[in-house]
C-alpha cells in the first residue's frame, strides 16, 4: 500500500496533546477506509504537524481526517521510507 506523509500548517501553534487526541481520533476512523495512521510529529510553535499513513490514495487519508476532527492536510506527499 502507498506510504504518504501529510504536513498542517495550524495558525498560532499547536500543543502536542491537542495532536495526541486528534491522532487517537484517526485511529477511530481509520479501519473504515483501509488507512493505517502510523506516527506523528509536531512542532508546537510554528504550528506544523506531520503525519505518516499507510493509504490507498492521498483522498482516503484526507477523509480520515476530516471525519475525525476536521484538521485536513495542507499537502499530501507520497514517500518511500529509507534509512
Amino acid at each position: 500500500m502507498p506510504l504518504y506523509m501529510d504536513v498542517h500548517h495550524i495558525s498560532g501553534g499547536v500543543t502536542a496533546n491537542d495532536v495526541a487526541q486528534a491522532h487517537v481520533a484517526d485511529l477511530e476512523t481509520q479501519g473504515s477506509y483501509d488507512v493505517k495512521y502510523l506516527r506523528y510529529w509536531v512542532n508546537e510553535p510554528e504550528g506544523k504537524v506531520f503525519c505518516l499513513v499507510e493509504a490507498p490514495s492521498p483522498d482516503a487519508a484526507a477523509t480520515v481526517h476530516r471525519e475525525a476532527h476536521g484538521l485536513v492536510a495542507d499537502s499530501i506527499f507520497e514517500v518511500q521510507e529509507g534509512s
